[in-house]
């Protein structure tokens, strides 16, 4: 069976996949709009499904592996990044272990709307490149995404989901431990 025949068995997971990468970029390209609230809440209810479908990438490769293109410009990465950095301001800074490269117990100082933004090249990327409705694009992108997945927006996807729990709920943390101290 050819990529081709099964990118069209796996039909259903790659546009629940599209669905949800497209949203998440339409949002992220229009955070001007909402407050830091509002961008937390959606991404914390977002990231959730964005790791799942990810996770159900199936596994293709590429005839043509130089179809394999980029879209989002260093201009636009810019302009989101600077964008939720601000809407961020002190948020934005978080601490975790870096998984991917961990050499003992060092912690790394990230950035919410590095994360965000890389996340969205990755998945912009993928709709821009299906969305060119050839064989080989739609395979690369599929192929892509993939390997994006499991060697960068799946882990940044849960760094993100992490601290913004946090930040949502930090005070009700803190209540339960006050109502430890009584």
């Amino acid at each position: 069976m050819t990529d081709q025949q099964e990118a069209g068995n796996h039909k259903k997971q790659i546009i629940e996949l599209l669905t949800v990468a497209n949203e998440y970029c339409m949002f992220i390209e229009k955070a001007y709009d909402y407050s830091k609230e509002d961008i937390l809440q959606y991404i914390h209810r977002i990231s959730p499904l964005m790791y799942l479908k990810g996770s159900l990438i199936p596994e293709y490769k590429p005839e043509n592996p130089e179809a394999y293109e980029r879209y989002v410009t260093e201009e636009v990465w810019e302009n989101i990044f600077n964008e939720l950095r601000t809407k961020f301001g002190k948020d934005d800074e978080f601490w975790f272990i870096d998984e991917v490269s961990f050499q003992g117990d060092e912690i790394t100082k990230g950035s919410m709307a590095e994360h965000l933004t890389d996340i969205y090249q990755d998945l912009k990327d993928l709709v821009f490149l299906y969305n060119k409705n050839t064989a080989d694009a739609i395979i690369n992108a599929i192929a892509e995404c993939r390997h994006l997945y499991h060697t960068n927006w799946g882990y940044k996807t849960l760094r993100v989901q992490k601290n913004i729990h946090h930040l949502l709920y930090q005070q009700a943390i803190k209540d339960d431990y006050s109502d430890l101290d009584e």
